[in-house]
């Protein structure tokens, strides 16, 4: 691998990995600092299995330990590892399913009450006679 400009070899596989299998999306997460304070809402732009960017007004600092609680997967701790006008970036502490966390996931509710516990959700909606 031949490096580019004064990047050590450590960064360049760093930008590598980051730049692989990154999912970009417009979805919400809940995030809260592990050493206390308010849960804050932030918006997910991009997701891979080892992190994420994330958006919004919550107040991190670069290195700060966090918990993000992602959709269908829940919560996963991290660390916040670059921090800039309102966006920053998040390394995950295991490794993650993008794929998992864009599932939707559809539950009785989803069905209109006159429909639940009829057996439809269990069912086609439509039978021949």
């Amino acid at each position: 691998m031949e490096l580019q400009g004064s990047r050590t070899l450590d960064e360049e596989v760093a930008a590598l990995s980051r730049s692989a299998d990154r999912d970009s999306l417009f979805m919400q997460a809940n995030l809260s600092l592990t050493n206390g304070g308010k849960p804050a809402v932030v918006r997910v732009r991009n997701l891979s299995p080892g992190g994420m960017l994330a958006e919004g007004s919550v107040r991190v600092a670069e290195g700060a330990a966090i918990e993000v609680e992602l959709r269908n997967i829940g919560p996963v701790p991290g660390r916040v590892v670059w921090v800039g006008e309102g966006k920053f970036g998040i390394a995950f502490e295991r490794q993650i399913d993008p794929h998992v966390v864009r599932r939707q996931v559809k539950t009785e509710s989803d069905l209109p009450p006159h429909l639940r516990r009829t057996g439809l959700e269990r069912a086609p909606f439509y039978r021949r006679s």
